[in-house]
């Protein structure tokens, strides 16, 4: 498994166990990026320590602070948004160059679900 398929992995792990997602913003607001497919793509964490290494670690997001998101406010209005809006789901990107892994808002959902089994919503 490379990297990135570890850090989605990750990802879809820790946000069930802790029951949060995290993003970082600025005063503009959260920011989006362009893959190298050309899909538009809003990057998400799993703890708030992969969120602040990006900050630290990353020029672009110098600016930055990371803002946690309840895990059922995410798979309820966060996703089906951007899936309306045509965004992707990065996933716990890493390095300097804040790259990873980017999902359809759909997969990601259908990844949570899966992950949680039998977990019942908070």
């Amino acid at each position: 498994m490379g990297a990135s398929a570890a850090s989605a992995a990750a990802f879809y792990r820790d946000v069930v166990k802790a029951g949060e997602v995290w993003t970082i913003r600025d005063a503009e607001g959260f920011p989006t990026s362009t893959n190298a497919s050309g899909e538009t793509t809003m990057p998400f964490w799993s703890s708030r320590s992969r969120a602040m290494a990006i900050i630290r670690g990353s020029e672009a997001y110098r600016e930055f602070h990371p803002t946690a998101l309840r895990l059922d406010d995410f798979l309820e209005s966060w996703l089906p948004g951007m899936q309306r809006d045509g965004l992707f789901v990065g996933l716990n990107w890493s390095g300097k160059r804040a790259t990873g892994y980017d999902s359809r808002p759909e997969d990601v959902a259908a990844a949570i679900a899966h992950q949680r089994g039998g977990i019942p919503r908070a």
